[in-house]
């Protein structure tokens, strides 16, 4: 079963860059998922309010984004960025090299990978809410923006809370997948640990139970945010 201590914060151990790799995945995926949030809610508010044009683009990219393989919007980003940033720094007149983050280029390519997703939970989340409710913020005289804080987000958001759950789940995993970069985050740091000390099951297990813990808080977080939402709606005195 490996050398247990391996696992600790001695001298011999590998506790300390466990936990900043830990941290560090769960700063990549707090940027993407944000980041897949705003750019998410564009998307869903282009499907829903815009015009042809804008209505086509954003159903495309969100099939494009949803049927491309997420390690490959990695490399894109990551490799593919590269050259864009040298082309581009090359044609301003600066000397090379030049580098994008792997933090970057895996925050932005999970963050696009999200914002697809997220942008199905929100249009559906909107199109929950009741006409009539709309119909009757209008009414007496609501403008868009007093309407949308009033009336439609308060109640869009408790039907979208249990798909942003999920979303968020989506994204903790899809950060293991940011490792080819060389961002040193859990995966990357179990990969290195078990091949520096051979202890291949005990440092994978301790990443899943690391990957577990991340999961398992973030899920008790949204149910109480989800518990909250409910009140004062019917459902939450079911």
């Amino acid at each position: 079963m490996g050398d247990i201590a391996l696992l600790g914060f001695g001298p011999d151990g590998w506790g300390h860059v466990l936990l900043r790799a830990g941290l560090m995945t769960l700063a990549v995926s707090l940027a993407a998922f944000f980041f897949g949030l705003v750019l998410g809610t564009l998307i869903a508010w282009g499907r829903i309010a815009g015009n042809r044009l804008i209505r086509g683009l954003a159903e495309a990219y969100t099939i494009v984004l949803r049927g491309v393989p997420d390690i490959l919007v990695i490399y894109l980003f990551y490799f593919g960025g590269r050259q864009v940033v040298t082309a581009v720094g090359t044609a301003l007149g600066f000397q090379g090299p030049f580098d994008i983050s792997g933090f970057a280029a895996g925050m932005l390519a999970i963050g696009l990978i999200s914002a697809a997703s997220q942008s199905e939970v929100l249009r559906g989340a909107y199109q929950a809410v009741p006409k009539g409710t709309i119909e009757a913020g209008r009414v007496v005289g609501m403008t868009r923006l007093t309407l949308f804080r009033r009336v439609i987000a308060p109640q869009a958001m408790v039907t979208a809370l249990p798909g942003m759950g999920n979303q968020w789940q989506s994204v903790i995993k899809e950060s293991a997948l940011v490792s080819v970069t060389g961002l040193v985050e859990t995966m990357r740091q179990v990969s290195v640990a078990a091949g520096s000390t051979q202890e291949h099951f005990l440092f994978y297990a301790a990443g899943a139970v690391i990957y577990l813990l991340i999961t398992t808080l973030s899920d008790q977080v949204f149910r109480l945010a989800e518990k909250r939402s409910l009140r004062g709606h019917r459902q939450g005195a079911i």
